[in-house]
């Protein structure tokens, strides 16, 4: 059940019909639109939904699906059944066009079966049609006995009809003279005659115009379908014919010279039998059509059907809709059916109620984006404990907006339209929607605004159920505020205790408190600015906000004195009380972001801090073993020299000094310095030429402590040159998808090994090419946590923000 009959209008529904009209290609689509209906039935639904999901990402990133020539044929087709009808060459073109493109819907949806399951499943049902025989009359059988049947493929059918009308109607919609023996005889006496005609009038207007009978600026034209001369009056006489017409001013006539006028005759008898056999030709043509009408109604119905969704699908890429989950509340009065979206077992979950992440109104969206504003996204989330949101907060603060967005976007959804939230989002189906919104005063009917509101009040209390959602727009108002107040009460009790859902506005303190003592109703604030005297325009459940009435009427210049007044009357209690309740909400969003944070940087630092730890224990580790290593070598160096040096003196001493044994020794020594100075390996090569020259100059060695290199620390320095130049975004915007990907690659690689833990990639909406890969790549990383659009005042679909 849908409340009021005014229901699409109070909640802009009838401009979403529009726009999906203006997507259509042809009035098949247009005519599904104004059937869209609202439904319950869950598994419509999620086919519905599913339907227009699989198109959106046909129409966003599938190059080659068929989107022109949508011809509505069906009238055509109709006429067609007729014995004896036919169509014109032009609609015959229409008809040959608009089967391509159903050929090459089959086609696609063939090819892509897995891809697109539920749009394969009608065509599925479109193929699997077959032509009805149950209404043909004897008379047809007989004027079709020679026709033969349509084949059972589709593909096959329409190809047979393609070639048929190919033979038959050429590219300008023309019948070919092909088309039969006796047109193209026809057409060639005609052109014959049509030729002789020409050269007697072009030599009988050479001869009168040298003659000086006709106008200086004559030329040969047409006159009732015929060739004629124009001769000045004067001289009508001097060519004998048939004069067909005059100038307004009578100085010129127009003249068929006799000489042709035979001939023109023959023409036109030509031409009437040129007709004669064309309307055959087209009668024979409707008469092989007339089998396969059946089926190709089936085929337009079809056509129509893809037109509709692609316009849906069309609208949902505009407003950024998504599928989001279903839930469905299980009732004793209502037949349960489950979804393949949520188990029957799950222990939590808005059984019912419905969880919506940055829901958007797609009206007010289309209409900001024309001014380049952003939109602030709205996020609620009701169940069996929160089951009715009382909305309160200043004028023009968006609380009507928020309940036309929570009415538009449900009713969007039970009709088969995308609704603009994110993909996570949850929605429950019901079964009535009830809204009161705005004015239904009426002075025929001798109603106020608080009386209509009664009406529609009353009407509530009695038809609400458990499965209903209801809205209401400032409820209680247009009476006095006591009594008002108390009537909005005792009603929001008995809703409550049916308990329906339901989304209520108001400015009445009495129902702000009723939240506390009523299990099942909570209260809601839109947030109000008080520094900038500015409405947010966001949602913020759990406390109740304030009108502000003072203050808004303060920014725009009311009389002081009379605001001062108002503010003894009433009670600086209540103002400070109200206003201290707005900061305090303002001051803990702006905290809870701060301390979020804080908490991002205080658990980088401390990672950061962990690996320098570990670090820093595996380079003292690894340092006692480069040192120990280096010291048992150079204790190997310093005895091998020794041995060669004590070897060395000792021969020196044996040969007396002799200057060339000496000689030959030290160039012995010589050499096991170039060999011990020549190992290959740096640290060895330092320390034997130090222990080479001391022993040759006779000093003593020492053990040599040289200073070692970890190559940690050329790691470090690495790490700390990455983290100085990293950026948390990356642009890929302008880039190939063979460019992307490993820019994508090392972006993500250098994420990873500095511990960051939120990055975006900034890749553009395009024709979403980018982003698509971008999704693609982060689902093959494993630390990816997760990968959502950025909000839409910071970019939106154009940026993915990542979570590792």
């Amino acid at each position: 059940m849908i409340f009021p009959s005014d229901f699409e209008e109070k909640l802009g529904f009838n401009l979403i019909r529009k726009l999906l009209a203006d997507h259509c290609l042809s009035s098949l689509g247009r005519s599904r639109i104004e059937r869209i209906a609202f439904s319950a039935d869950p598994d419509e639904v999620e086919k519905w939904l599913s339907e227009t999901a699989e198109m959106k990402q046909i129409v966003q990133f599938e190059e080659h699906f068929p989107a022109q020539d949508y011809y509505d044929m069906v009238p055509d087709l109709m006429h067609v059944r007729i014995p004896g009808s036919y169509l014109e060459p032009d609609r015959l073109s229409e008809l040959r066009l608009s089967l391509i493109t159903i050929r090459n819907l089959y086609r696609f949806y063939d090819k892509k079966r897995e891809r697109y399951p539920f749009l394969w499943k009608i065509a599925q049902g479109a193929e699997e049609a077959e032509p009805s025989v149950a209404n043909r009359t004897s008379s047809d059988d007989a004027e079709e006995k020679d026709i033969p049947a349509g084949p059972e493929s589709p593909e096959a059918r329409i190809g047979q009809l393609l070639k048929e009308l190919d033979r038959i109607i050429n590219e300008k919609s023309e019948v070919r003279d092909t088309a039969s023996e006796e047109l193209h005889r026809i057409r060639r006496e005609k052109e014959a005659k049509q030729a002789t005609v020409e050269r007697e009038v072009i030599r009988c207007f050479k001869m009168a115009h040298n003659s000086g009978w006709t106008p200086d600026d004559a030329e040969v034209t047409i006159r009732n379908g015929r060739l004629v001369i124009p001769l000045i009056s004067a001289h009508k006489r001097k060519i004998p014919g048939f004069v067909h017409d005059a100038s307004a001013t009578g100085h010129t006539i127009y003249i068929e010279p006799s000489e042709i006028f035979e001939t023109n005759n023959e023409i036109r008898e030509l031409e009437y039998a040129e007709r004669r056999e064309i309307v055959r030709i087209l009668i024979e043509l409707a008469a092989f059509i007339r089998p396969s009408v059946e089926a190709l109604l089936h085929d337009y119905q079809f056509l129509g059907t893809t037109d509709f969704i692609r316009a849906k699908a069309k609208l949902a890429a505009a407003v950024d809709g998504w599928k989001p989950m279903l839930t469905r509340k299980q009732s004793k009065t209502t037949k349960s059916k489950a979804l393949p979206a949520v188990e029957p077992e799950a222990p939590e979950g808005p059984r019912g109620g419905f969880i919506w992440r940055s829901a958007i109104h797609p009206l007010l969206l289309l209409n900001h984006q024309k001014q380049n504003k952003p939109v602030v996204p709205l996020d609620i989330e009701m169940n069996s404990d929160r089951r009715i949101l009382i909305i309160s907060g200043p004028n023009a603060g968006g609380k009507s907006v928020c309940l036309k967005t929570v009415g538009l976007l449900q009713y969007m959804l039970q009709c088969g339209l995308l609704p603009p939230v994110k993909e996570d989002s949850e929605f429950a189906l019901f079964e009535n929607l009830f809204i009161d919104i705005g004015d239904e005063q009426s002075i025929d009917n001798d109603l106020s605004t608080y009386t209509s509101k009664l009406f529609h009040l009353k009407y509530f209390l009695e038809h609400i159920t458990e499965n209903s959602l209801f809205l209401i727009d400032e409820l209680g108002a247009g009476t006095d505020p006591s009594l008002g107040g108390a009537i909005a009460e005792a009603t929001l009790e008995a809703l409550n205790a049916r308990k329906a859902y339901g989304v209520v506005t108001t400015h009445y303190s009495n129902l702000k408190l009723l939240a506390s003592r009523e299990q099942g109703i909570v209260n809601g604030a839109m947030l109000f600015d008080l520094k900038r005297l500015k409405p947010l325009y966001r949602l913020k459940t759990g406390k109740p906000g304030s009108s502000f009435a003072l203050e808004i009427a303060q920014e725009i210049g009311f009389p002081k004195e009379v605001l001062k007044r108002a503010r003894r009357k009433t009670g600086r209690s209540q103002l400070d009380f109200d206003r201290e309740l707005q900061n305090l909400e303002v001051e803990k969003e702006e905290v809870a972001r701060k301390e979020q944070e804080l908490a991002v940087a205080d658990q980088f630092l401390a990672e950061l801090v962990k690996k320098y730890e570990q670090l820093t224990a595996n380079l003292e580790s690894k340092k006692k073993e480069i040192l120990e290593k280096a010291r048992s070598e150079a204790q190997e160096l310093l005895d091998r020299s020794n041995q060669i040096v004590e070897k060395t003196i000792r021969e020196i001493r044996e040969a007396q000094a002799e200057k060339s044994r000496t000689k030959k020794v030290r160039e012995e020594l010589n050499k096991v310095k170039t060999e011990l100075t020549g190992n290959p390996a740096e640290e060895k090569k330092e320390t034997a030429r130090l222990v080479a020259e001391k022993l040759i100059e006779g000093r003593q060695v020492s053990p040599p402590v040289k200073r070692v290199v970890s190559p940690y620390q050329s790691y470090l320095n690495d790490l700390q040159n990455k983290a100085e130049h990293f950026s948390l975004t990356l642009d890929l915007r302008g880039k190939r998808v063979e460019e992307a990907l490993p820019l994508l690659q090392r972006f993500f690689d250098d994420a990873i090994l500095l511990s960051f833990h939120q990055v975006r990639v900034l890749h553009g909406k395009g024709n979403g090419v980018l982003r698509q890969v971008t999704r693609d790549y982060l689902r093959s990383v494993k630390e990816v946590k997760s990968a959502r659009d950025a909000s839409l005042e910071t970019g939106g679909a154009g940026i993915t923000e990542v979570e590792l």
